[in-house]
């Protein structure tokens, strides 16, 4: 596991140091020394236990790069997420709190992460991959262990709109096979969630090499496997999952089916016939007329 003091968003704080006033030094060795605390903390609480004011927190953000404190936090947050353990996260929840206040407080936390990627994501970016999507022949949408869930979600939502959509699991080593083999205009959605398997990541270097396209979904900035994509779409999440949040790359993956659905125009009515006659062909599908009679 890469040690913290090796991720990028630290190693700008340490080089950054130098040029800091000392009361900003303090603020970095603090940051530097207890990341999981300070990425729970609001400035007025990072500045009490640093004894220095909250103005000279936010000019000490802005000096090691950010817009602001919550952009930093939310660097900060990706980064304590991707090393965090099981164990980690269960010791952030409060297992005894009476069962309605934990149903509350996981919903608000939701839409928190609503928010979050609402305020994030740019439309444009998102439209640009709802282009690449429309343009290609083939596309193969991939994903391992929590995030195959979101993949195989993807997948079955396109083939409902388009026809050549393939479901990978990125723990099947013939997905390597079939990338391979795949024709060059071939486009590959790669689904990526915190932790982040290591497959995915040997996938989309495959995936570079054979010269596909690559669209990386994925809930932080910091994934490893952005790099390797032509679009990145980040819906990042506010809150540290126990064991993973969907919510907000569902709410992603929901637009970008309805963005490319208003693109077919008759084809999409074409497709979705042919599917229809199938399923009363094949009785797929429960027919409330067929259990009356």
């Amino acid at each position: 596991m890469v040690k913290l003091q090796e991720h990028p968003l630290l190693k700008k704080i340490i080089e950054n140091r130098s040029s800091l006033t000392p009361k900003g030094r303090i603020l970095s060795d603090f940051i530097l020394s207890n990341p999981r605390k300070v990425v729970f903390m609001t400035t007025k609480e990072l500045a009490q236990a640093c004894e220095v004011s909250e103005a000279t927190v936010v000019r000490f953000v802005v000096q090691v790069g950010f817009d602001g404190y919550s952009n930093f936090q939310q660097a900060l947050r990706d980064l304590v997420d991707t090393e965090m353990t099981l164990v980690d996260r269960v010791d952030l929840t409060d297992m005894g709190e009476p069962g309605a206040d934990r149903f509350r407080h996981e919903v608000f936390k939701e839409i928190d992460n609503l928010k979050q990627m609402y305020r994030s994501l740019d439309i444009e970016t998102i439209r640009a991959a709802a282009s690449a999507l429309h343009d290609s022949d083939n596309i193969f949408v991939v994903g391992s262990r929590l995030s195959f869930t979101l993949a195989y979600y993807f997948g079955w939502q396109l083939t409902k709109i388009r026809g050549n959509i393939q479901i990978l699991k990125g723990s099947d080593s013939t997905s390597l096979d079939r990338l391979t083999i795949a024709s060059p205009e071939s486009l590959v959605i790669l689904i990526a969630t915190s932790r982040y398997p290591n497959e995915l990541i040997r996938i989309a270097k495959h995936v570079r090499r054979m010269g596909h396209t690559l669209i990386v979904i994925s809930d932080s900035s910091l994934c490893p496997v952005n790099g390797f994509a032509r679009h990145v779409l980040v819906a990042p999440s506010k809150h540290i999952p126990i064991f993973g949040s969907t919510a907000s790359l569902t709410c992603l993956i929901n637009y970008i089916v309805l963005e490319l659905s208003g693109r077919y125009g008759d084809a999409l009515k074409m497709h979705q016939e042919k599917l229809e006659r199938s399923y009363r062909e094949n009785d797929i599908l429960f027919n409330l007329e067929v259990f009356d009679g």
